[in-house]
């Protein structure tokens, strides 16, 4: 199996790279070393976040690669097994209890959003990106949860104008519309997000994880199921290591120091 998704680390966080450049296209190898690649960082306790990006700067990804369909429906025994896995690993990032923080640049097409769409943070490119789902030119339609994701991410308004016109839009317009968080030249794309994700990893884990449970698909939940979360995270964390550690720094007036061994 080649080497297409490179994985390195940089203090507490994991750094995952679509290794198949100019075009980054998630193909059948890089799927199966995604899905394992997810597995693992779920359960190493060391990894407190993920930066989820690609090599070059032409592009983070087009998508699947289509040509590998057939294949594909071989090696998984069904069409609806091949999707199934994808799914599969965009829900488990999804629900993972670590942020996750995915680079948006040149085009980030079909897969190349549904995946990011699965993402917690969505960083893009200032100049030159061109993001969307358009399986309508190909008279497909998005098959990895995206048109779900998208209409819950901008509403469904932006999402039917996105879809059902192939609408690649810009990452200034994603910032307009909600699609994205930040918006950062090319050049600094990359650092930004594993700046973020450094801070977002000194932040005490527990308390990230116990609020990534009440935030993560918040809108489909009752007011009431949201707080009765709220306070059980309340009790997970009261007197905790972090919780007396950012007391302690408080009334010393200085930076408290998280995740302490």
């Amino acid at each position: 199996m080649s080497e297409i998704l490179l994985y390195e680390t940089n203090d507490a966080v994991a750094i995952l790279t679509i290794n198949d450049a100019p075009y980054n296209r998630m193909s059948l190898d890089f799927m199966d070393q995604l899905e394992d690649m997810v597995n693992k960082i779920s359960v190493d306790t060391s990894i407190r976040a993920v930066v989820l990006t690609a090599s070059g700067l032409d592009n983070f990804s087009v998508g699947m690669n289509l040509k590998q369909l057939p294949e594909g429906i071989e090696r998984k025994g069904s069409r609806d097994a091949l999707f199934d896995q994808r799914l599969s690993v965009i829900e488990k990032i999804e629900n993972m209890n670590k942020p996750w923080i995915v680079t948006l640049f040149g085009y980030c097409l079909g897969g190349g959003l549904e995946i990011p769409l699965g993402c917690h943070f969505r960083l893009a490119a200032s100049e030159d990106a061109q993001i969307g789902l358009p399986e309508l030119d190909l008279g497909a339609v998005p098959a990895w949860g995206g048109s779900a994701r998208l209409a819950k991410c901008v509403g469904e308004h932006h999402a039917m104008d996105m879809i059902l016109r192939s609408k690649k839009i810009s990452g200034k317009r994603a910032l307009e519309i909600g699609l994205v968080h930040e918006v950062w030249p090319l050049e600094n794309l990359k650092d930004a997000a594993i700046q973020l994700a450094k801070e977002l990893a000194n932040q005490p884990a527990k308390a990230v994880a116990s609020m990534m449970k009440v935030l993560i698909n918040s809108s489909d939940r009752s007011l009431k199921e949201l707080i009765e979360e709220e306070q059980q995270a309340v009790k997970d964390n009261s007197g905790t290591k972090d919780s007396l550690e950012g007391m302690t720094a408080f009334l010393e007036k200085r930076k408290p120091i998280f995740n302490q061994e």
